[in-house]
């Protein structure tokens, strides 16, 4: 018998402990600088080895968004998968890849975050937080915080997905 409650609990848990690995030790810092990075808004990078600088527009800030999405979603599949194995939880395939493939979609689109352009600049000025999104004051970045809500809004949806024809050993 499967208690969908545990399962999603644990699941949630786990991609939860898979996003933040992916997000803060697993990104690298090209793509944590670059990947908002737009030929409107280009973004200088310094190399933090070579002291180098390089400046990147749409392109690569696309392709830095790509990788880091692409990292954090293998990092998520990884702890998520290793951990309900250990649990005894089963995840059906399907719904393992429609959980992957939605937190893999919304994480892009929250973090391409071009100034004045992005969904989570978009959202908050739409729900009233627009000036929390921009502060960056006091050790407060609104952005963080807003960006990190949204991603475990979405991760919940992700794993009530996952969790789907789940079932025990």
């Amino acid at each position: 018998m499967t208690h969908r409650p545990a399962v999603f609990a644990a699941l949630l848990g786990l991609t939860r402990a898979g996003s933040a690995i992916g997000d803060f030790w697993v990104q690298n810092d090209y793509c944590a600088r670059v990947k908002g990075a737009s030929d409107k808004h280009p973004v200088i990078y310094k190399d933090p080895v070579t002291e180098k600088e390089t400046t990147h527009g749409s392109v690569d800030g696309r392709a830095a968004c790509l990788h880091h999405c692409l990292t954090y979603v293998a990092t998520q599949a990884i702890v998520a998968g290793l951990g309900a194995r250990a649990l005894g939880i089963r995840v059906h395939p399907a719904a393992a890849a429609a959980a992957l493939a939605l937190s893999f979609s919304t994480h892009y689109a929250a973090d391409r975050r071009v100034p004045g352009k992005s969904l989570l600049e978009m959202l908050a000025d739409k729900t009233g937080k627009g000036g929390f999104y921009r502060l960056a004051s006091h050790g407060v970045n609104g952005a963080f915080h807003l960006d990190g809500a949204f991603h475990h809004g979405c991760e919940t949806v992700a794993a009530l997905i996952a969790t789907t024809r789940a079932t025990t050993r």
